[in-house]
């Protein structure tokens, strides 16, 4: 399985907005973001930089997304093809499908601090959806999908030293969570208002339609 293990902060600096891929982090004045100094594109030559050209302003979009949902290429790519089939706007179905990565849902229930921890706990079998284990980071998740924790205690302690000091965040209106006893359900399929991130999606469809 192939895996992006380069700079993190480097990524946000790179497309100039808050990913929040390093979980509580983000939230303080450590982020790169934050700091005068350090808010420009990574490399020497920042400061020299003229006006973007339209494919690199298309190619920024795709990257944004992809970094913010922690998804490379080749899936994105296999996103946009099954976007493309879904009746509708293409761009919002395809944001739909990254909101619906198991990843993303087990982040959003507040049970890690990132989607990059949430895919770790996911590989090392400690969620279940609807009573099965589920180790794929990238499984879809469906109305009324209960996302539950495997009974340890290596899972319990894993994921409620997280619930106890973020558990009391709002959660989005399509997912529900029950702190008592860590664990979640999809209420309904997430839609456009839900993406977090600033992005033009149409940008998207333009560039992968190429």
């Amino acid at each position: 399985m192939s895996r992006d293990l380069g700079a993190v902060c480097r990524r946000c600096r790179r497309e100039g907005v808050k990913l929040f891929l390093k979980g509580l982090r983000c939230e303080t004045a450590k982020c790169p973001i934050e700091k005068q100094d350090h808010n420009k594109p990574p490399g020497m030559h920042a400061w020299r930089r003229g006006r973007s050209s339209d494919y690199a302003v298309h190619l920024r979009e795709k990257q944004k997304v992809k970094r913010y949902y922690g998804v490379l290429e080749k899936p994105f790519r296999r996103y946009f093809r099954q976007a493309e089939r879904i009746r509708g706007n293409t761009g919002e179905a395809l944001l739909g499908l990254l909101e619906r990565r198991l990843d993303n849902v087990v982040f959003k229930m507040n049970m890690t601090s990132s989607r990059r921890l949430a895919r770790q706990v996911i590989g090392h079998g400690h969620v279940h959806v609807n009573g099965h284990k589920v180790d794929v980071a990238s499984y879809l998740v469906n109305q009324g999908d209960k996302i539950t924790l495997k009974k340890s205690d290596k899972s319990e302690k894993l994921i409620r030293s997280h619930l106890d000091t973020e558990g009391s965040a709002e959660v989005q209106s399509w997912l529900q969570v029950n702190t008592t006893v860590a664990e979640g359900v999809v209420l309904a399929l997430p839609s456009r208002e839900d993406v977090q991130i600033p992005v033009e999606e149409q940008l998207i469809v333009e560039f992968c339609s190429r």
